[in-house]
C-alpha cells in the first residue's frame, strides 16, 4: 500500500526537491544558473554527509575523529602535526582537541611524540591502525561516491571535476560576508 493510500505524505524525490528549491530561489531574485549549480552542490553535499555519518558510525568514529584522521593523512609534513595545528585545521578549541586526541590515542589511532626539532612541542601522527581506518573509510566512501557519479561518463566526470576545481581555486578571492 502506498504512503498516499495510508494517509501518509509521499516522500519528495531529490530531483523534485532540487527543482522546487531552485524555483523558489529564482522567484526570490536569484540568478537561475547560479542557483542551479549551488543548489545542486549543496543537495549533493547534504546527501553525501548523511551517508558519511552512517559510515563513520559503522567505523566507530565521530565526525571530529574523522577530521583528525583525514587531516593527518593528507598533511604534507609526513603526516605529523601539532595539536594546535589540528585544532585550527578542524575548527575546534585546543582543549577539545586534547580530549579528542586522548580518546584516539587510547584506541590506537594516533601517536604523540616530542618534536625532535623542538622538544617543547608534541607531534601527532597516524599509527598503523589509524592508517588502516583511514583507508577503510576511503574505500567504503569510494563505492558510494562511484555509484553517485555512475550516470556520468568518464569524460563528463573529468569535465565536472575540472569545472569545480576552477570554482575552488577562486574561493580564496571571494570575500566572506
Amino acid at each position: 500500500m502506498s504512503n498516499a493510500k495510508r494517509g501518509g505524505a509521499r516522500r519528495e524525490s531529490e530531483h523534485q526537491r532540487y527543482r522546487a528549491d531552485v524555483a523558489a530561489y529564482v522567484a526570490a531574485g536569484g540568478e537561475e544558473s547560479v542557483q542551479r549549480v549551488i543548489t545542486a552542490v549543496h543537495g549533493l553535499a547534504r546527501r553525501m554527509n548523511q551517508w558519511y555519518a552512517h559510515q563513520l558510525a559503522d567505523l566507530d568514529l565521530s565526525a571530529g575523529e574523522w577530521g583528525v584522521l583525514a587531516r593527518l593523512a593528507t598533511s604534507g609534513d609526513g603526516g605529523a602535526m601539532t595539536p594546535s595545528q589540528l585544532a585550527e585545521a578542524t575548527n575546534v578549541a585546543a582543549s577539545s582537541m586534547t580530549h579528542r586526541l586522548d580518546r584516539m590515542a587510547q584506541r590506537g589511532l594516533i601517536a604523540r611524540a616530542a618534536d625532535p626539532d623542538n622538544r617543547t612541542r608534541v607531534l601527532v601522527t597516524l599509527t598503523g591502525d589509524g592508517w588502516a581506518t583511514f583507508k577503510a573509510a576511503i574505500r567504503e566512501a569510494n563505492l558510494v561516491e562511484s555509484d553517485v557519479l555512475a550516470p556520468l561518463t568518464h569524460a563528463q566526470r573529468e569535465q565536472l571535476a575540472s569545472l569545480l576545481e576552477v570554482v575552488i581555486a577562486g574561493l580564496d578571492e571571494v570575500a566572506p560576508g
